[in-house]
């Protein structure tokens, strides 16, 4: 009796197993089919109709690291990145050992600019597998992306002591090297970069900006003209080559090269912006009239576009200035003051043409404005001393002695600010201050005659001040 109650047991028991490794089977079939299905899908390009496949996978294996990762890369390709970037996480945590959801993951990160946690996710991809050039080299970009030159330099040299031949990588470590100041070398790397992919553009047009930063401008020309070659349907490419001829003093090629361009460029306002800022230096340098009149033609053409920057009507305003029409100047100025980025130059440009028309509180206002948006100011100084004395100018004291003082911090012994603060002091009844003040400036200049009537003026005053003697 016994026996036959264990057989029955036995049997109700591989009857059970059998039935769960059935379930199995057909559950394992089942993901298999649907995984299959989702990457058909993909191959053509129905990303819809393979997230519904692989969340069936996901549904029928739930602990499946791989169904995980292939809804989060069809997420991707949606450009559901919150979504792909939780998919990623997922696999990550189903399968720690996984290399792919976390490169994956970081890469999600790296495009959404959120690069610490790129960085983060790069190196815990690499904890796994220190031995991908590829890995490293994105990790390096986060970090630069995220400040920390020095440590992407670091990272970037690894990924290229393991793939020589990555120019990507080479073009960041000289990218680190010239934000650490280490010119030669980012040209070393820059040169490898270009070297090793031809066809890099960023690599070759940063190789041109420092070949011109250092001077060799017969190998910056070129470069410009390799890119020009490998990028011939962007006129910007033919504008460059242009310019850099005139900064290399051939001024007759810069023109014919820029005038072949106007021929070719279906938006003509960016070559007719570089070819009158030509005429316009040829005219500033030999004071010719026709170089006057071809930058004004061509300066009047940019100028008027609806995509004129603030750069482009500042050059128009200054070859206006030299065929002295100084009202349109003016007009032009402030135009590209209300341009965004504002060229810091039209804003000097626009102090000077105003105060030579008499609007004195348009150009202290825009010189105002120029100390406030370039910083630092190597002429910081001078621009403090020129506010205050167009505030003097304006019968405006009080607002001037700030930046006098501002300007005497810098410096101490010039007469002509001394002068001013005395007057300033004056003015707004500091007889006293205004008094030593003076002094100090007689003492440096006892012939200035400004400085002998304010001084005599200072006499008078202190006379007037002076309370009545007791008899």
């Amino acid at each position: 009796m016994k026996r036959a109650l264990v057989l029955t047991g036995l049997v109700a028991i591989a009857a059970v197993v059998g039935a769960l490794a059935y379930r199995s089977a057909v559950r394992d079939r089942g993901y298999r089919v649907l995984i299959a299905s989702g990457e058909a899908a993909l191959t053509y390009g129905d990303a819809l109709a393979a997230v519904e496949d692989f969340s069936g996978a996901i549904a029928v294996r739930p602990d499946a690291m791989l169904a995980r990762l292939l809804r989060g890369e069809t997420y991707r390709r949606r450009g559901d990145l919150d979504l792909a970037a939780r998919d990623f996480r997922a696999a990550s945590a189903l399968d720690p050992t996984a290399t792919r959801p976390l490169e994956a993951l970081g890469d999600i990160l790296l495009s959404q600019e959120r690069f610490k946690r790129a960085a983060q996710s790069y190196e815990a991809r690499l904890r796994l597998d220190d031995r991908s050039a590829s890995v490293l080299y994105k990790l390096a970009l986060a970090r630069y992306r995220d400040g920390a030159v020095a440590e992407a330099l670091a990272d970037a040299r690894r990924a290229t002591a393991l793939d020589d031949q990555l120019a990507e990588a080479h073009y960041l470590t000289a990218l680190c090297l010239r934000d650490l100041g280490q010119a030669p070398e980012a040209l070393a790397a820059l040169e490898a970069s270009v070297e090793r992919s031809p066809g890099l553009l960023p690599a070759r047009e940063e190789l041109a900006d420092l070949l011109a930063v250092s001077g060799r401008n017969a190998e910056q020309m070129e470069q410009l003209q390799v890119l020009a070659g490998l990028d011939s349907k962007h006129t910007a490419r033919q504008v460059a080559i242009g310019l850099a001829q005139a900064r290399a003093g051939q001024a007759a090629l810069s023109v014919a090269t820029l005038s072949a361009a106007l021929e070719q460029a279906p938006d003509q306002s960016l070559v007719n912006a570089a070819l009158g800022r030509v005429w316009l230096r040829i005219a500033e340098d030999r004071h010719e009239s026709d170089a006057v009149s071809k930058a004004l033609e061509a300066l009047e053409r940019a100028a008027s576009a609806l995509s004129a920057t603030s750069e482009t009507k500042a050059l128009y305003g200054r070859a206006l200035v030299l065929s002295g029409q100084f009202e349109a100047a003016e007009q032009l100025f402030q135009q590209a003051i209300e341009r965004y980025p504002i060229d810091p130059s039209a804003l000097l440009h626009l102090d000077a043409v105003a105060e030579q028309l008499g609007h004195l509180e348009i150009a202290r206002a825009a010189l105002t404005e120029y100390v406030a948006l370039v910083q630092p100011d190597p002429e910081a100084a001078a621009h403090a001393a020129r506010v205050g004395g167009l505030s003097l100018k304006l019968h405006d004291a009080a607002g001037a002695l700030p930046w006098l003082r501002r300007a005497l911090a810098a410096t101490p012994d010039d007469v002509n600010v001394l002068t001013s603060m005395a007057e300033a002091q004056l003015q707004t009844g500091d007889t006293e201050n205004a008094k030593a003040t003076s002094r100090r400036a007689l003492a440096l200049d006892p012939t200035s005659r400004q400085l002998i009537a304010l001084d005599r003026r200072l006499g008078k005053a202190g006379t007037e001040a002076a309370p009545a003697p007791i008899r």
